[in-house]
């Protein structure tokens, strides 16, 4: 796989992922190293949407672990339930918020992150990690990104 992507900058946010995923297929395919690969994704979505934060927290010993992200420094552990990350992990399913500060239990890892989507990946039908993606701005999530985000999410799980 090349070192860099392919994505051109003046295209929509739904072809941009088009563009990307298979990308981040191929970065993956044949690479054993999980903490290599969650790397390599995290680079590629911030190098592509630029985002606040990007980053995976890792199911350890009954919590959410920091993982390989872009970003500010962050929160290192979350409890299960708590949070957005917490409740994606308890609730096995996407979660997306438009205004953090509307949502109850946000754990404020950093007071510039407006607007979140937390995915969860699977190994074994648990949860295995989650990945949280904020943003400065408010409203920035929507149905686009979680369908292809939840399409990587399955690219993720077959590495786990």
């Amino acid at each position: 796989m090349s070192e860099s992507l392919l994505i051109d900058v003046n295209a929509s946010k739904e072809e941009k992922y088009k563009a990307l995923i298979p990308q981040i297929s191929a970065l993956v395919e044949g690479e054993e190293d999980v903490v290599a690969n969650l790397s390599n994704i995290t680079a590629a979505l911030k190098e592509t949407f630029g985002y606040f934060w990007i980053g995976f927290y890792i199911v350890k010993n009954d919590q959410l672990v920091l993982g390989p992200f872009q970003g500010p420094i962050a929160c290192t552990r979350i409890q299960k339930g708590k949070g957005v990350c917490g409740s994606v992990w308890a609730d096995e399913k996407t979660i997306v918020v438009p205004d953090v500060e509307a949502f109850p239990g946000h754990i404020a890892c950093s007071s510039a992150s407006k607007s979140e989507i937390v995915l969860p990946a699977f190994k074994d039908g648990e949860v295995a990690l989650v990945l949280d993606i904020d943003s400065d701005q408010l409203n920035t999530f929507d149905e686009v990104d979680q369908k292809y985000l939840e399409e990587l999410m399955t690219i993720i799980s077959k590495f786990l």
